[in-house]
């Protein structure tokens, strides 16, 4: 049997956005204040599967990456603790955003997680921000791709019913800062 969800207050909140607008190291510095954080799936995955030659990578099969993606982020939510503060460094939607993205169809059960594993309902999302866009070892998307990775994910979030707030180009400390005081008024 899965675990309830209380209804109010939920205090499992999303970190989304596109590639490269500095997700995870806000995401770093909310665990500092305390804050549970369940890391992303898309670079573990695809750091586990290159070390391991599998074939669950964007360039190779897409669609077993997005079904990996979507096991990591169901176990994650699970393993949450409904009443502690956790932040996610992405959510079950944005698997549905990806394939989206890239023009695959969204299996039913992905769509369903979607819909029946929810969240707290404001999610924060961090726009495309040029200037400390990087690429890496796992990220490989041009800064094109990532506005468009962003737009995909919005347009899932804002589907499915949340209220997504902009976290403004600040420093980390002062975006860290912002996202606590939006939860204190969620």
């Amino acid at each position: 049997m899965l675990p309830e969800r209380p209804k109010s207050p939920c205090r499992l909140f999303v970190v989304t956005g596109g590639p490269g607008a500095g997700k995870t190291t806000l995401l770093e510095s909310l665990e500092e204040t305390g804050a549970a954080i369940a890391p992303e799936a898309g670079r573990a995955i695809i750091r586990t599967q290159r070390a391991i030659g599998g074939a669950a990578v964007p360039d190779r099969d897409a669609a077993l990456y997005a079904e990996l993606m979507l096991c990591w982020d169901l176990r994650s939510y699970h393993a949450a603790e409904p009443s502690r503060t956790t932040f996610f460094d992405r959510g079950i939607p944005d698997t549905v955003g990806y394939l989206r993205l890239i023009g695959r169809p969204v299996p039913a059960h992905m769509q369903k997680a979607a819909e029946t594993f929810r969240y707290a309902d404001t999610a924060f999302i961090l726009p495309p921000w040029p200037d400390i866009f990087t690429g890496d070892a796992e990220r490989s998307q041009t800064l094109e791709e990532a506005e468009r990775t962003f737009e995909a994910i919005r347009a899932v979030y804002r589907e499915l019913g949340y209220t997504l707030l902009p976290v403004p180009r600040l420093s980390v400390e002062a975006r860290r800062d912002w996202v606590l005081k939006a939860i204190d008024r969620a």
